[in-house]
């Protein structure tokens, strides 16, 4: 019997975690016929910086020798993929969001419609909930800057879900 997802985690938290990093999920999966370990980390809610190759290349070496070294009930022949969740990956934890300030975003709310506009903060509440400022952007008519509106507050507990979008810059003579 192969080892789960649950039983691999406790091997490699406490790794990704000496290196730094945030342990965001484990999967234990099969890919076009062949056994896939998947761990994927990210940079902790308050680091200025997110994850380098140098890092994931570092834990990744870490998790592969721990694994070597245990029994763990892995398959015999798997592949090891240690990476990021990526700059399109949705954003669900507070986490998530305090990374994103200052970036645009699309939030789903769990009613009403999508919300566009730029993160600006993250407002601590109490426990685990917190408090979304966006300032919304609608999309300017052809070739015109968005339209800005005022900043609203959003309880992260109303969003279903978010996404990073990506910005393009104009060309050589914007300012970044």
């Amino acid at each position: 019997m192969s080892a789960s997802s649950s039983e691999i985690r406790p091997l490699v938290e406490p790794l990704v975690s000496a290196a730094g990093l945030w342990l965001e999920d484990v999967e234990l999966l099969r890919e076009s016929g062949r056994h896939v370990l998947r761990v994927v980390v990210d940079a902790p809610e308050d680091a200025d910086d997110s994850v380098d190759l140098d890092a994931v290349a570092t834990v990744t070496r870490a998790i592969s020798e721990a694994l070597d070294g245990v029994d763990h009930r892995l398959p015999e022949r798997y592949t090891l993929e240690v990476g990021t969740r990526g700059a399109t990956a949705p954003m669900t934890a507070r986490r998530h969001f305090s990374r994103a300030i200052g970036r645009l975003v699309v939030l789903e709310l769990a009613e009403g419609e999508p919300l566009r506009g730029r993160l600006v903060e993250v407002e601590p509440g109490e426990g685990v909930e917190a408090t979304l400022v966006v300032v919304p952007e609608k999309a300017g008519v052809k070739g015109r800057p968005p339209k800005i509106g005022d900043p609203v507050r959003i309880p992260l507990s109303a969003v279903r879900a978010g996404v990073v979008e990506v910005e393009l810059r104009g060309g050589p003579d914007e300012e970044d």
